[in-house]
């Protein structure tokens, strides 16, 4: 018997209200692990981590299939420490469409070095941001990490359409720092793991001090690229607007890594958007990115 055509639209609606907020691909990469481990372990835990990221309900808001966040999470494995401990490098990416068009803007591509967990084949993978330390530090430190970086892209993300709008996921994101899993070998949660750690990117999200940053997602996104389409002048104009933002929050508290973290996989992209401007704005702009960005300064030498 064929369904009533209301009941078929009732079943939409409901997969539609429920769908979940990311759509992640998941790679681990274990090239450096020697033979004594069996490599399958690794294809257990990229299918547990890509069920743990896409199927877990991050949010209280409804998001459309066609709105989830397309994002990527790499972890390299550098070394097997006994145990069933490992030492890796996670790498978070994300994306977000530009209005009228097929483009897919780069808003996070990001390295954390300091990865430490325990994993053991079959193990659940489990988060919970009232316990986030879990039952067994090690362990719970893997899926930590990846709660606090999604709740990083869920913040920038809703940054990038309305100034402000990231404030709760930052928040907690800032819970996981405050409550994250301690032991002698996991670090990069304390505000002395380092120059560029989760506790100071956490901290410039969140501290009024550094409001010039969800400022600057939104001029970036919603005055800049999103205007290309219609308005390719006033869309740099907006953009040059986000990086004078930046340019005074560099000013006044310089190195911040909330600004470096605004420009990650965003160089090449930043040239495409200057290389037809009129003279005047070029400069502009180079002068501000080469200030800014400094590690792609090279890059931007083509704006001449």
């Amino acid at each position: 018997m064929k369904k009533p055509l209301f009941l078929l639209c009732l079943l939409c609606c409901v997969h539609w209200a429920v769908a979940q907020e990311l759509q992640a691909r998941v790679s681990v990469v274990a090239n450096r692990v020697g033979s004594n481990v069996d490599k399958k372990i690794f294809n257990t835990l990229q299918t547990s981590l890509f069920n743990f990221l896409n199927n877990r309900k991050w949010t209280t808001d409804s998001y459309l299939p066609q709105e989830r966040i397309k994002c990527n999470f790499q972890i390299t494995i550098d070394q097997d420490a006994g145990q069933n401990i490992y030492k890796a490098t996670l790498t978070v990416q994300a994306a977000r469409p530009v209005y009228n068009s097929v483009y897919e803007s780069p808003v996070i591509n990001f390295q954390d070095g300091n990865l430490t967990f325990r994993y053991v084949e079959f193990q659940p993978i489990e988060f919970n941001e009232n316990r986030v330390q879990g039952s067994d530090p090690m362990a719970a430190n893997l899926p930590a990490m990846l709660a606090y970086y999604v709740n990083i892209i869920l913040g920038v993300d809703a940054d990038s359409f309305a100034p402000g709008a990231g404030e709760p996921y930052f928040r907690k994101a800032q819970n996981i720092v405050n409550n994250a899993p301690e032991g002698r070998d996991i670090s990069g949660w304390k505000t002395f793991d380092g120059v560029r750690n989760r506790f100071r990117l956490a901290e410039n999200f969140t501290d009024s001090r550094y409001n010039a940053l969800h400022e600057a997602y939104h001029a970036y996104y919603r005055q800049g690229m999103d205007q290309f389409y219609d308005e390719p002048t006033e869309a740099r104009k907006g953009i040059i607007h986000a990086l004078n933002v930046l340019n005074r929050l560099n000013t006044e508290i310089p190195n911040s890594m909330g600004v470096q973290f605004f420009f990650g996989g965003k160089s090449n992209e930043l040239v495409r958007v200057f290389s037809k401007a009129d003279p005047a704005q070029k400069a502009q702009a180079r002068d501000l990115l080469q200030k800014l960005d400094v590690a792609n300064a090279t890059a931007y030498k083509e704006l001449r």
